[in-house]
């Protein structure tokens, strides 16, 4: 998994709330397991019109939001089912961070264990956050992964709470299996040990 330390770059507004699994990436594209190739397919069907063509009302459509790696949006991201394809598709697109109000609980762990950082934050701040990128979409936000904080240049800057192991996990670019491999010589020691108290098993 890629660590996150700081992200800069440019942040999308998506006045949206309640944004569902199934909005993030609809139930035709999850029969694939691999992790790659669903960036395409992500809001396909609010970002695309039926003949396949980018609608251009959509945030991530509009030339001015192009190489977005901030999402900015409404209450309760991710609620729906539980497919971790949701943040896999979201990666792809090249997304790091998403900041809202809330998430659902399922697709904020899912976020974690993929390299995305759910950021919630107060309504007032994320609205704050939103109107400075729509009034001007081409300043960088940056997010401080160790500090934990949000600025945008020297307009504004917003803390925000992590857990401390998830924020270990990020910074060091752990996933579940990343982790396991960290303990290694550990595990590879007991089983040594293991091996000749009981080599019958």
């Amino acid at each position: 998994m890629e660590k996150f330390t700081t992200l800069s770059g440019l942040a999308a507004p998506l006045r949206m709330i309640n944004v569902d699994t199934d909005i993030i990436i609809p139930k035709q594209f999850l029969k694939t397991i691999k992790r790659s190739g669903l960036g395409v397919h992500a809001f396909n069907d609010i970002r695309y019109n039926a003949d396949g063509t980018p609608r251009p009302d959509f945030v991530l459509n509009k030339p001015e939001y192009a190489g977005t790696s901030i999402l900015i949006t409404g209450e309760n991201f991710g609620c729906g089912s539980s497919r971790e394809h949701a943040p896999w598709a979201i990666l792809d697109m090249g997304i790091r961070c998403v900041i809202a109000e809330s998430f659902a609980d399922i697709f904020y762990n899912n976020s974690f264990k993929n390299g995305i950082l759910p950021i919630r934050l107060p309504k007032e701040q994320v609205e704050a956050l939103m109107k400075e990128c729509e009034e001007n979409s081409s300043a960088p936000l940056t997010i401080d992964l160790e500090k934990q904080t949000i600025t945008r240049g020297n307009k504004m800057s917003f803390p925000f709470d992590v857990e401390p192991f998830r924020k270990y996990c990020l910074l060091n670019g752990l996933d579940d299996i990343g982790l396991t491999e960290v303990k290694a010589k550990t595990i590879s020691a007991f089983e040594e040990n293991d091996k000749n108290k009981r080599p019958w098993i």
